[in-house]
């Protein structure tokens, strides 16, 4: 209990915010959480390196009749790797840094897509990822994602830059496990996803947002650089925000492998469609997470 109730210091603020989401209650994996606010402040433009490049599609992007297929009404925009990447906060010793939002210059609006667990797997999300080259960071749970891991590797190798990473072997909240408990769960998952994609991850989300101190070691002792949380999640047809009513520079956006049976009929692509709709209404730009960290 003492580690479960620790926070950890210039990273997730006392009194979270808890929202859930809408079509996850009924599922069989637990429901997730919004990420908190952090203490971090919002940096100035001095605070890491804008991209100076017109909002176009980067190299090898979406071809320009894409979007009109999927729903879109204008091309997506996308942001080019960084000249520099932000500074993120470097944490204590033997832990690994939580971000829950990538430190942007105010105006470089520019927001991360990343999709968790892997319960669903449409084949039509995969022709509209590729068609699109939506770069995702995927966070998977062996549970639910080992079925076909290849749907998954699919994704990854479509053209788009998108990653695979680990979301743990079976999606426990991981505060109630003890150290060598969690240690097992993220561990077990690196190895497993070694073996089957030929690259252990870089980046690992707890599920739910549960995190504590043994949480942010465990993960580095399993050689995890940083453990990712999220401000934004998408809902069936909308946004869900941990603050405020608007997406925000640096937003990383969670969103779910989910089908009909949890979308309240909706499908992925609907789902994924109207996320798309919501960041272009606001003007921004999607960015590929692992540029910047």
């Amino acid at each position: 209990m003492k580690h479960a109730r620790r926070l950890v210091a210039g990273t997730l603020a006392a009194g979270a915010l808890a929202l859930s989401l809408t079509g996850c209650g009924d599922s069989a994996a637990p429901t997730e959480r919004l990420a908190a606010k952090t203490a971090q402040p919002t940096p100035d433009a001095g605070g890491a390196t804008p991209s100076t490049a017109s909002p176009t599609p980067a190299p090898g992007g979406a071809s320009d009749e894409a979007y009109k297929k999927w729903g879109l009404t204008a091309p997506l925009q996308y942001a080019p790797k960084p000249a520099q990447k932000p500074q993120i906060p470097k944490p204590g010793p033997g832990k690994v840094p939580v971000i829950d939002r990538i430190p942007v210059p105010a105006d470089d609006k520019i927001v991360f897509l990343t999709f968790d667990d892997g319960a669903e797997k449409d084949p039509e999300f995969l022709k509209m990822a590729a068609e699109l080259k939506l770069p995702i960071s995927m966070f998977l749970t062996d549970n639910v994602a080992s079925s076909d891991y290849g749907h998954f590797e699919k994704i990854r190798d479509n053209g788009s830059a998108s990653t695979i990473n680990n979301h743990t072997l079976t999606h426990p909240n991981l505060r109630t496990l003890s150290f060598e408990g969690q240690k097992k769960e993220i561990c077990g998952q690196q190895e497993r996803l070694e073996k089957r994609f030929g690259q252990r991850p870089t980046l690992f989300r707890p599920p739910f947002g549960n995190y504590n101190d043994d949480t942010l070691r465990a993960a580095s002792e399993c050689g995890v650089s940083s453990l990712v949380l999220w401000r934004v999640s998408m809902q069936i047809n909308n946004f869900q925000y941990a603050q405020g009513s608007a997406l925000k520079p640096g937003d990383i956006i969670l969103a779910h492998f989910r089908g009909p049976s949890e979308l309240k009929g909706a499908t992925e692509i609907q789902m994924t469609t109207r996320m798309l709709q919501r960041i272009q209404e606001q003007g921004y730009r999607i960015g590929r997470l692992e540029d910047y960290l």
